[in-house]
């Protein structure tokens, strides 16, 4: 038995014991779906582009077409992405074992596709965008495909203001209701299971410490160190398609 065996084995009797799990999911579990990350050496999105200038909100404001331009290959990749065996794994975990959500960074809605039913975006989505003048709300699919055929800034049929993707720029606030269920799902739960976030980014980063400060254990699945491996009861650096497949393995029927 290597020690990645080892670690597994233990991480699979704590979600046997637990009554409440929350995983808590970052861009790792979504780049074996070829959705880049943001800062990995080489690949990572801020590799290339400078986050303040074109995705913040006032960078946004000031000029939506560089923010589009940048959006665009993403968005294509987005919208291309499958779920992958990790996805698939927190689905099975939330229907047969003690998982009951998932608190994601990701915007990608890949969850959602793999069917997890209890889901808190706390970036936002790409499901929908909002006018930023008569703040209208509109289907993706509505807002959007003319964009992603001829790569221009979309634009509200209702009053002509730019509409903007319901995801969360630098400098926009979190969604309360997400961020507060987030909170409460972070205390409630007896084991959190981060998997592949660097938890880089408050306040998403800050919720297991919030989760192991009112009991819980934590598990953290990624394959490079966070700041809050030495806090973790276990730490498996291992891909997490490799990883969650096997946690999910015993609760199957």
């Amino acid at each position: 038995m290597t020690n990645t065996d080892g670690l597994i084995a233990q991480a699979i009797a704590l979600l046997e014991q637990s009554k409440h799990t929350v995983a808590l999911t970052g861009a790792g579990i979504s780049t074996p779906s070829g959705i880049p990350d943001f800062r990995s050496p080489h690949s990572g999105l801020w590799e290339k582009y400078d986050p303040m200038e074109v995705a913040s909100f006032y960078g946004f404001k000031r000029n939506p077409q560089n923010f589009y331009d940048w959006l665009h290959p993403l968005l294509t990749q987005m919208l291309d992405a499958k779920p992958n065996a990790a996805h698939l794994a927190l689905t099975q975990l939330e229907t047969y074992g003690p998982l009951k959500s998932i608190i994601t960074q990701n915007i990608d809605t890949l969850h959602i596709k793999a069917g997890s039913k209890n889901v808190h975006e706390i970036h936002g989505h790409i499901r929908e965008a909002t006018c930023i003048r008569c703040y209208e709300v509109y289907t993706a699919e509505m807002a959007l495909s003319n964009f992603l055929a001829t790569g221009e800034t979309p634009h509200c049929p209702a009053c002509g203001g730019v509409l903007k993707p319901n995801v969360i720029l630098f400098g926009e606030l979190l969604p309360v209701t997400v961020l507060n269920q987030s909170r409460l799902q972070s205390r409630r739960c007896d084991l959190m299971l981060v998997v592949g976030s660097s938890l880089e980014t408050a306040p998403a980063g800050d919720l297991p410490l919030l989760a192991k400060q009112s009991g819980a254990s934590l598990v953290i699945v990624t394959l490079s160190e966070t700041h809050l491996d030495d806090w973790a009861d276990i730490v498996i650096h291992a891909d997490v398609v490799d990883v969650l497949p096997r946690l999910a393995e015993p609760f199957l029927p």
